[in-house]
């Protein structure tokens, strides 16, 4: 992995504008559970960490809440889990308030007031603390894209390609448009290239790569069972994968608390 940042350059002269965005830490060469967009789900959650085996680390990419009925629940298991790197995502922003919720959706606006209502002080400190992006020497962390990353959605190459020149790490990994994929950029190339990467298949980690695992709590690629992923960094590999969980008890929980219809149904169609 060395070789890989030297051939990558010095970030320090890179240009980087953002770099106070970034918190620095260390995760050593693991098995590292890859979560994303869980959004107040926790029977997802618990499906996926069952479904995970064991694991050394955990990489949450933000969006711990807005969405669904279980704030409290998903912070509390989230916040508890091994090795952990946690970001910030905007829905966990609006519900600290420090976006305005006018900039959503009549629908996504009333979950975030839900949210801000039922969420426990104390689970409303965490998200408080979480950082916007994480670096940690071979791998750049943000929920919606190393430019922008609380907002950003990375759903052309267009905009990958843009992105690539603002991190400088082998990899980075990304959430926010709740669609597992991977934009991969080769030595010399003008455009990324998208790929929709297969489930349950073990592929290398090939720098330069933008990835994201998927959601948690919200699929978004017609397929309503929950997306995570396993990176393996002794190995050198990553796993996509999905697992079935109890939607109709989510549903349930949804419709308890008056959420909109449409958040509803769409959990059963996976959009």
């Amino acid at each position: 992995m060395d070789s890989l940042l030297n051939l990558l350059g010095d970030e320090k002269n890179s240009g980087f504008a953002s770099l106070n965005l970034i918190k620095y830490v260390n995760i050593g060469a693991m098995k590292s559970l890859v979560l994303s967009d869980i959004h107040a789900n926790a029977t997802a959650l618990e499906a996926v960490l069952e479904d995970a085996g064991n694991f050394d680390a955990t990489w949450v990419l933000g969006d711990l809440v807005g969405y669904g009925p279980d704030p409290n629940e998903c912070i509390e298991q989230v916040k508890n889990l091994p090795n952990l790197v946690c970001l910030l995502g905007n829905h966990d922003a609006a519900t600290l308030g420090q976006i305005n919720d006018i900039a959503f959706n009549p629908a996504a606006r009333q979950a975030v007031r839900w949210t801000r209502q039922n969420i426990a002080s104390e689970n409303l400190e965490y998200l408080r603390q979480l950082p916007e992006s994480i670096r940690s020497g071979e791998i750049t962390f943000a929920h919606g894209s190393p430019r922008e990353p609380v907002w950003e959605y990375l759903l052309d190459t267009r905009n990958a390609t843009e992105n690539f020149d603002f991190f400088y790490t082998p990899f980075c990994f990304v959430g926010h448009t709740h669609l597992p994929t991977i934009y991969y950029m080769t030595n010399g190339a003008s455009f990324a290239r998208l790929i929709s990467p297969p489930n349950d298949t073990v592929m290398p980690l090939q720098p330069r790569s933008i990835i994201n695992p998927g959601s948690v709590g919200q699929p978004r690629d017609h397929d309503p069972r929950a997306a995570y992923a396993v990176v393996d960094l002794d190995d050198m590999t990553i796993e996509f994968r999905r697992v079935i969980y109890d939607i109709q008890a989510v549903q349930e929980r949804m419709r308890r608390d008056n959420f909109p219809a449409r958040h509803i149904q769409r959990l059963i169609e996976g959009w």
